[in-house]
């Protein structure tokens, strides 16, 4: 037989990469990975641990409100007593409504102005204006709190609706115009010049054209000011008394002589955190698009 030639093995192309051989992470590896799951726990635990407490205690009958229970009857006599009940807080919950939408419906068009009129335009002092508008911000509320109770004093709107939203628009608008102009610097100005080409005017311009496409950055701006108006504390102490109170005041009625009724202080908690998380699920889709809106052009 004829010896048959054998043909040499085809050298590997230099254009398809070798695969290497996976590592086996080593130890610290290990370490650091299982160091970041430990603190990820620990950050829920101290996030999540009191609202789960809270919810628990918020279905507890008056007897167990004061143990460490986790298995009892549930029952909701918090709730009846606090919507209605003997400590009724119905009166408190719907100004506190009334505030927060009225405060988010003034302020959302009036900050969008402001911060189109920062962004597309410059005249004279518009940085200052700007950074006089961010600076309000770090003013506290206790050094203005006395002027607000004397101007409306003087006026006679103390205990009143009016003299709540005028006060959240004071402190609302300045944070959600500072928000907004982010998010309009990040729209194509290209859009507005052929708007303005086909004949747009300005106030067509800013109602067909700005605000659809600010519309993600528009739903931040209007939770935020509806949780900041839904928050507020300090000025409704200040300047309501019982026609205007708010939830968050009414709260500390819930403190009796013979000691703090904690399953109704809790379902009250409750009722103050359902809109924050209603919300939260309902613009999260939207909240993560207008966060990131503005930073990227």
């Amino acid at each position: 037989m004829t010896d048959m030639a054998v043909k040499p093995a085809p050298a590997p192309s230099r254009s398809a990469p070798v695969p290497r051989p996976r590592r086996r992470p080593g130890g610290w590896a290990i370490v650091r990975a299982a160091l970041r799951v430990l603190a990820t726990l620990a950050i829920l635990f101290f996030v999540l641990f009191p609202i789960f407490w809270m919810a628990l205690t918020a279905f507890k009958p008056a007897r167990d409100a004061f143990s460490t229970a986790v298995v009892f009857a549930p029952t909701v006599d918090n709730f009846a007593a606090v919507l209605g009940g003997a400590s009724d807080l119905t009166g408190a919950l719907v100004n506190s409504v009334l505030i927060a939408v009225a405060t988010t419906i003034v302020s959302i068009p009036l900050a969008l102005l402001a911060a189109y009129a920062f962004s597309r335009y410059r005249f004279p002092g518009h940085r200052g204006m700007l950074l006089a508008i961010v600076a309000t911000q770090f003013i506290p509320g206790v050094a203005i709190a006395l002027p607000f109770l004397t101007l409306f004093r003087s006026l006679g709107l103390i205990d009143t609706h009016l003299a709540l939203v005028v006060v959240n628009l004071s402190l609302v608008v300045p944070y959600i115009t500072w928000l907004l102009k982010g998010f309009v610097d990040g729209l194509p100005i290209e859009i507005e010049e052929a708007a303005r080409l086909d004949g747009c005017g300005q106030v067509t311009l800013l109602w067909r054209v700005i605000t659809p496409l600010a519309a993600p950055g528009i739903f931040v701006a209007a939770v935020f000011s509806f949780l900041l108006s839904w928050n507020e504390f300090l000025f409704p102490t200040f300047l309501a008394r019982t026609d205007a109170s708010t939830l968050p005041v009414a709260l500390m009625t819930l403190v009796l002589p013979e000691g703090v009724a904690w399953g109704q202080m809790a379902a009250a908690g409750l009722l103050v955190m359902a809109p924050m998380l209603i919300m939260a699920l309902l613009v999260r889709k939207h909240f993560a698009e207008g966060m990131t809106m503005g930073a990227v052009k």
